[in-house]
């Protein structure tokens, strides 16, 4: 096997990243990897890096066989998958961070990879700095993986610390993550949850081999939390997070989604505040890890980065083992879930489709119920996320079916039914 190979470098990207990307490899000299070329959009912008580095002509990148690795750091999710698809073809490897173009391509990306036999690496776009893909990869077989939850988002993070730990309201708390640069201009794609999700399909296949897009998993964001939830979360001595969450369930399947939780305060997530990722990983013998690092920003991801070029070096690959080696999980909507749904008119609330409601409070202007939901109705209707409604899962909010039965029989002895 060829070690410590020489890479050389062709950049799209000098954004936030990219340029962080340029700066971390001067200081890294060990590596062996330079940067031959970077393609920008925009030509006329200052960037501190000389000027000759720089072409518009991504084809400079793609074609020149001195450069054996790309590195693809752009916003746009199908141009970047044009270059990552025509870098492969050219016989290069690729590191990506670009979640939204990995989530909407992985089975695309995954034949590529098998056709050319070249890698295409991609940490940086799961939680930054957090080398949670590798660990998937290499250190939990699929058997034995329980669990994992995570808060994949820094953006709504911050946003709910500062509703939560400084009172801000939901707007006031945007502006802020806005100025301060981890929100975008338009930040839909992270409050609403698109983002998360993203992340999420492809830690899945790493996790669990499940090869799905985010139109198959259930997620929403964080916008339509509400003060008066927070005061709730606080009367209940809980904490909300924007929570991306699988388990393997008792039938072999996997319960997967991505919306916002209440965290009981001694949860390892509890910890996890502004900018910061936090992963929960639980397994049948090496019970929780937790991994926590920042989840965005110049230097955190463009380690990330760095991490996954150094493994270039020794031809590494992503091995799919739960995908490929094993029978792959598949998901299932086929449990209940415990949840609270805040509202202000009860017209908006099916009650009927509810297993049974344990607690509604109705005195104030914004009324709210905990209850027992089919996970199929989050699926297959939207009246939980309209109409000013807010719903938020319990701590423990996964319920199988075997535990509704026991409940429910239960409930029917108490009363003397049976």
């Amino acid at each position: 096997m060829e070690a410590h190979k020489q890479l050389t470098i062709g950049l799209f990207g000098f954004g936030v990243v990219g340029e962080g990307l340029y700066k971390v490899l001067q200081q890294t000299p060990s590596l062996k990897a330079t940067i031959k070329k970077v393609c920008i959009k925009n030509p006329g912008k200052k960037r501190e890096a000389p000027a000759e580095l720089f072409t518009t002509d991504k084809d400079v990148l793609l074609n020149d066989p001195e450069i054996n690795v790309i590195v693809e750091v752009i916003n746009e999710s199908e141009p970047a998958f044009e270059i990552v698809s025509t870098a492969l073809k050219n016989g290069k490897d690729v590191v990506s961070a670009s979640k939204k173009m990995i989530a909407e391509h992985l089975p695309e990306i995954l034949g590529l990879q098998q056709k050319t036999g070249r890698s295409v690496l991609y940490e940086a776009a799961a939680c930054a700095s957090i080398p949670v893909i590798r660990n998937l990869e290499e250190y939990y077989d699929n058997d034995l993986l329980h669990s994992i939850k995570a808060i994949v988002n820094g953006s709504t993070n911050f946003i709910l610390t500062k509703m939560f730990e400084d009172k801000l309201g939901y707007q006031q708390a945007v502006l802020l993550a806005q100025q301060l640069g981890f929100a975008e201009t338009d930040p839909s794609l992270d409050v609403e949850g698109y983002d998360a999700a993203n992340k999420w399909t492809f830690l899945l296949t790493h996790a669990y081999g499940i090869v799905e897009t985010t139109d198959n998993i259930v997620f929403n964001g964080i916008q339509n939390i509400q003060g008066s939830d927070a005061t709730v979360a606080a009367e209940k001595h809980f904490d909300i997070k924007l929570v991306a969450q699988a388990k393997k369930l008792q039938n072999g399947k996997v319960a997967a989604f991505v919306l916002p939780q209440f965290i009981k305060h001694d949860d390892h997530l509890a910890f996890v505040k502004n900018e910061y990722n936090g992963v929960v990983i639980e397994s049948g013998f090496a019970d929780k890890q937790f991994f926590y690092g920042k989840g965005a920003g110049s230097f955190p991801t463009a380690s990330a980065v760095l991490s996954d070029l150094s493994a270039l070096r020794y031809q590494y690959k992503y091995e799919y083992k739960k995908l490929y080696h094993h029978v792959p999980q598949e998901l299932t909507t086929d449990f209940y879930v415990r949840v609270y749904v805040s509202f202000d008119d009860w017209k908006y609330i099916p009650k009927e489709r509810f297993e049974w409601i344990e607690e509604w409070h109705a005195e104030t202007d914004r009324k709210y119920l905990v209850g027992v939901l089919p996970f199929k109705e989050l699926r297959d209707n939207s009246w939980w996320k309209e109409n000013n409604t807010s719903l938020i899962l319990s701590p423990e909010a996964i319920i199988e079916d075997v535990e509704i039965r026991k409940l429910k029989k239960k409930s029917l002895e108490l009363a003397g039914i049976i």
